[in-house]
């Protein structure tokens, strides 16, 4: 395939991932690159991504060599998603997501779970920066640590990131598919507070003897639902045998209600183009004014760590009010800003 490098998109130990164009096509896509004397792993996530087709999973575009400024390297084509990775979402929403937004999230990440487990495989490594995120919905990326179910250690070495590891997998026991979902576990946790779980832990050596020889569960966050708080009971079992599988997973009550609101970059950045002024200097302010047409707009706005939709106009009066009743609708205790005088107020001239 007649192909052009692009920006790069990411690097990681062994592999640097970049945007690609196909010549002929101008088909834009992902290319994961490394170096032929370690690129073992690629080419092991390349025969794996080439054996599946979920629309939960990145998909498989290809592979080359190419002999680029004198270093043979092998070449991984992969679909492009561009709104980046789940932990980038994390990051753009403030640190934090919406309940709503971790459900939609889950739900996917779930149906992707679900999807490898039932054709034998282990992901090994979930976690934020290996789910992608864009127009498509949420993906599973990364299997360059994924195994077939029966390939063990030590013909397969013990995988994946110290943190998200399931106390099994922290003792050098098995990584099956339960150790999957006390991953997605630990990436609800990074959802819900923008951190891996074990935060006060800092040295991974220390965090890997807790996990495996403790009795200690991550912290859950008090904000969740009832709803949530049982979801993550369900996969924090530290005997692998009672942690619940994906299939009774999709059926929990946390996943009942299908979420709609889907997180991902280009709305991020539509944000911080709101039609409400930063300053009365912006012209944008004084068109909006002057103009006697309104055409609403659904834009995503963060209030509070809470990603909502509202219906935004060129009236700044309007957006005001609408932005009002939308915060309002989210509070437990419904009532208008209270914008009486206070110590917090500033002076400004």
């Amino acid at each position: 395939m007649s192909w052009t490098r692009g920006r790069t998109l990411g690097r990681g130990s062994s592999a640097t991932v970049s945007l690609a164009m196909h010549r002929q096509s101008c088909e834009v896509f992902a290319v994961k690159s490394a170096e032929l004397p370690r690129s073992k792993l690629l080419q092991r996530e390349q025969s794996i991504l080439s054996l599946i087709n979920s629309p939960r999973i990145v998909g498989y575009v290809g592979c080359d060599f190419t002999n680029e400024n004198g270093q043979l390297l092998y070449n991984l084509f992969m679909e492009y998603i561009s709104g980046g990775t789940l932990t980038d979402a994390i990051r753009d929403q403030g640190g934090c997501l919406h309940e709503s937004a971790i459900r939609s999230h889950t739900r996917a990440i779930l149906e992707g779970l679900d999807y490898l487990h039932s054709h034998g495989l282990v992901h090994c490594d979930i976690k934020g920066p290996n789910v992608l995120v864009g127009h498509n919905g949420t993906k599973i990326a990364d299997l360059g640590c994924a195994r077939w179910v029966g390939e063990q250690a030590p013909a397969v070495p013990i995988a994946g990131t110290p943190l998200f590891m399931a106390p099994e997998v922290a003792r050098g026991e098995e990584q099956s598919f339960p150790a999957d979902v006390w991953a997605l576990a630990c990436t609800i946790i990074e959802m819900a507070t923008g951190r891996p779980p074990w935060p006060e832990v800092t040295d991974p050596v220390s965090a890997l003897h807790r996990i495996a020889f403790s009795s200690d569960l991550p912290d859950f966050p008090n904000f969740l639902s009832e709803e949530a708080k049982d979801f993550l009971s369900k996969c924090f079992k530290r005997d692998p045998k009672e942690r619940w599988a994906t299939q009774e997973l999709l059926k929990h009550p946390f996943l009942g209600e299908e979420c709609s609101v889907q997180v991902n970059l280009k709305q991020n950045h539509s944000c911080t183009s709101s039609t409400s002024p930063t300053s009365i200097l912006n012209q944008s302010f004084w068109e909006s004014m002057e103009s006697d047409t309104e055409t609403e707009v659904e834009t995503p706005v963060h209030m509070s760590n809470q990603l909502v939709l509202v219906s935004s106009s060129n009236s700044p009066s309007e957006g005001i009010r609408r932005l009002i009743r939308h915060i309002s609708s989210f509070s437990p205790t419904p009532s208008l800003p209270d914008w009486s005088w206070g110590e917090d107020w500033i002076t400004v001239r």
